[in-house]
C-alpha cells in the first residue's frame, strides 16, 4: 500500500512540474521588453565620451566630438562600438559608418526594442582639434607657497624674483628661453589625446637644476621639474581635465592647461594668467618655524606652480 501511495504522489508531482510555466520563458521571448536605448557608442577618432540623452519615448540625441585632424572630412565616420539595452537592435551596426558632412553635422540611427517599439536618435558630431598642439614660449615660472597664508605666510612669487636663492648658472632663469613643442600622436580607446612634448634648452643650452642654494641647500626638482627636459610624453584626459607628463624613466606628473584669467587662491591672493599656463598642485609641508621665509615658500610649503607660456 505504501508503495502505491509513493507512486501516486510522485506522479502528481511530475504532472505539476510538467504543467508549470518556465520562469525564463517571458524573458527569453522578450514580450515584456520595450527598452530601445543606446547605452554607449564610440566612433573612430572620437574624442571623449558621447553625451546620450533620451528626449522622449520616440526620440533621443547623441552628441560627440571627432578629431578632424585625423580624417579628410566627416562623411564616413565608422562606429567602433555600440551598446544597446537588452534585446534591442540598431539600424547602424558596428563597422558601419555615418555621414556627418552636412550643414547640421548630424545623422540618424534607430533603435528597436524586442516588442517593435523604436526610438530615433539624432547623432551630432562636432569638429575637434587638439588645442594643445603647437609651440609655446616659456614666459615665467610662478609659485604660490608658504605656511599659514591666513596669517600672511603665503605669497605668489616668480622664481626669478629671488635670484640669490638659486644657482647663478643653473637657476630658474635658464628656463625662460626654452620652448615647449607639443605634437599629437593619436587618441586612446577612452577618447583621450596623447603625443610627445619636446622641452628645448633654448639659446643658452641649459635647463634649471632647481637647487635651492640658501640654508639648507635643497634639491627641489620634485616640485618644479613638472615637464620633462628634452623629450617626454603627454596624455590629455578630457574627463578629468588633466594632462599627464611621462618622463624617460616612466615617472609621471599631472597638471592642467589653463587659459587666460585670474585664479583666486584665497586669503587675498590671486594669480593672473596672461595667455596660457601649465598649472600643478604641489604637496609641500607646513613649517611654522620657517614661516615668512623664502625657504618656507619655495622649499617646505610650495602649494601651486604655474609655467606661464605664450603660443606662437
Amino acid at each position: 500500500m505504501k508503495k502505491i501511495l509513493y507512486v501516486l504522489f510522485a506522479s502528481i508531482a511530475l504532472m505539476q512540474t510538467s504543467c508549470q510555466k518556465d520562469p525564463l520563458e517571458d524573458i527569453e521571448e522578450g514580450n515584456w521588453n520595450n527598452e530601445r536605448n543606446v547605452l554607449e557608442i564610440k566612433f573612430e577618432n572620437q574624442v571623449g565620451n558621447a553625451q546620450i540623452v533620451r528626449v522622449d519615448d520616440q526620440t533621443g540625441t547623441i552628441n560627440l566630438a571627432i578629431n578632424v585632424d585625423a580624417v579628410p572630412n566627416l562623411s564616413n565616420i565608422v562606429v567602433k562600438e555600440i551598446v544597446l539595452s537588452y534585446g534591442a537592435k540598431s539600424s547602424v551596426k558596428e563597422g558601419e559608418a555615418l555621414n556627418f558632412e552636412n550643414t547640421q553635422n548630424s545623422a540618424e540611427l534607430t533603435v528597436t526594442s524586442p516588442t517593435g517599439k523604436s526610438r530615433k536618435y539624432t547623432v551630432t558630431a562636432s569638429s575637434f582639434r587638439e588645442s594643445l598642439v603647437g609651440t609655446y614660449d616659456i614666459d615665467n615660472l610662478i609659485v604660490y607657497g608658504g605656511t599659514g597664508p591666513e596669517y600672511g605666510g603665503g605669497a605668489v612669487l616668480a622664481m626669478t624674483d629671488k635670484p640669490w636663492i638659486w644657482s647663478a648658472t643653473e637657476g630658474p632663469d635658464k628656463e625662460l628661453d626654452n620652448q615647449l613643442i607639443f605634437e599629437m600622436d593619436g587618441i586612446t580607446e577612452d577618447g583621450n589625446t596623447y603625443g610627445t612634448v619636446t622641452n628645448t634648452a633654448g639659446a643658452d643650452g641649459k635647463y634649471a637644476d632647481f637647487v635651492f642654494v640658501g640654508t639648507p641647500v635643497t634639491d627641489v626638482k620634485k616640485f618644479y621639474r613638472q615637464i620633462p627636459a628634452g623629450k617626454g610624453k603627454w596624455l590629455r584626459n578630457y574627463a578629468t581635465g588633466t594632462i599627464t607628463f611621462t618622463f624617460a624613466d616612466g615617472t609621471t606628473k599631472v597638471g592642467t592647461f589653463e587659459n587666460a584669467g585670474t585664479e583666486n587662491l584665497g586669503n587675498g591672493r590671486t594669480k593672473t594668467i596672461a595667455h596660457n599656463a601649465f598649472a600643478f598642485n604641489l604637496n609641500g609641508t607646513d613649517d611654522w618655524d620657517k614661516i615668512y621665509t623664502d625657504y618656507d615658500k619655495f622649499v617646505k610649503k610650495p602649494r601651486r606652480f604655474w609655467i606661464d607660456v605664450t603660443k606662437k
